[in-house]
């Protein structure tokens, strides 16, 4: 929940002009991000785990990415397409899990999608540290070299997601 709460702040932080506001979204971003693995440590560890953190985790997750990408694409540091692939992944993950669900089943995070966000949350960090506007080729920036990860990522994990459970989409049909 501590990630949910932080993302107006990160958001207010992204918007704001003040000195060293860069650096508070940045801070307020790795921190959220961190909450994360430290509480799934916590729960595993004290064999706390339940399906409300199962549902509220990989919320909290989206909402923090997606709330960062949301501010990139409206201060003009990223493209709406590249944002709108990452989200999409989202969703036809969400999707799939919601109809394996339907059916009495669990669709378990895989490494692939752990990697992508582990990727995303470093893209993230980088372009908020403003490195992102460097120039390395005819234009392109490191912050397009960024966005293009975090879009490659999200297009292979949720290829890998639907590979695996394709007999869940063929069953809802």
């Amino acid at each position: 929940m501590a990630r949910i709460a932080l993302i107006p702040v990160f958001m207010w932080a992204m918007t704001d002009p003040f000195p060293f506001a860069g650096l508070l979204a940045l801070i307020i971003f790795m921190v959220a991000s961190l909450t994360d693995a430290v509480d799934g440590y916590i729960a595993r560890r004290m064999n706390q785990v339940t399906n409300f953190g199962k549902f509220v985790d990989p919320l909290a997750d989206k909402l923090l990415v997606t709330s960062a990408l949301l501010m990139f694409v409206q201060r003009g540091e990223m493209s709406a397409w590249v944002a709108m692939i990452i989200v999409a992944r989202e969703f036809l993950v969400t999707s799939l899990r919601m109809v394996a669900v339907a059916e009495g089943r669990i669709i378990a995070a895989v490494w692939a999608g752990k990697i992508k966000t582990m990727v995303q949350i470093l893209c993230i960090a980088f372009l908020l540290t403003g490195e992102g506007v460097v120039e390395i080729w005819r234009g392109v920036t490191l912050g397009d070299v960024a966005a293009w990860l975090m879009a490659a990522m999200a297009i292979w994990s949720g290829a890998v997601y639907v590979a695996r459970h394709r007999d869940v989409l063929k069953s809802a049909r």
